[in-house]
């Protein structure tokens, strides 16, 4: 009897792992499918180029002072890879930007919501601070690699 429960529970393990792996790589076939028939987008992102940044690490200050450090790694998706060369040569500068314009949303507590940063506002904050920076048509998008908060 042992014998036989212990090989319907194999056999049930065996099934479940065949199926997990099944659908794993399953997934990924379908959404290359999807991709091709839409057409445009592949042809879109076709010479897309992204810039990382180096992380942005900002205090949270409030009355007892600082609170809370916010990291932020950040991507910009730009056309191709000579924009990309031109936006890599000028993150400094869209760096110290940012850092301006966060470390005061972020001290007024206008980005927080119950103490939880709110990542739409930081990223529709940052593609404004991008477009003034760096003008309206050089970045397309400012991806959110990376947000974590941890208290001090």
């Amino acid at each position: 009897m042992k014998k036989l429960v212990m090989g319907f529970a194999a056999l049930a393990l065996l099934a479940g792992t065949a199926m997990g792996v099944h659908l794993v790589l399953a997934k990924p076939a379908q959404a290359s499918e999807s991709k091709k028939e839409s057409g445009t987008a592949e042809n879109i992102d076709a010479t897309v180029s992204f810039v990382q940044m180096s992380p942005l690490v900002l205090p949270i200050v409030d009355k007892n002072g600082v609170s809370q450090i916010i990291s932020l790694v950040v991507s910009l998706e730009v056309k191709d890879d000579i924009a990309a060369k031109e936006v890599e040569r000028l993150t400094p500068r869209l760096k110290d930007a940012y850092i301006q314009d966060m470390y005061g949303v972020l001290t007024r507590q206008a980005a927080m919501e119950g103490g939880v940063v709110q990542v739409g506002y930081i990223k529709a904050r940052l593609n404004k601070v991008t477009a003034k920076v760096m003008g309206q048509d050089r970045v397309r998008d400012v991806l959110l690699q990376v947000v974590q908060q941890r208290p001090v």
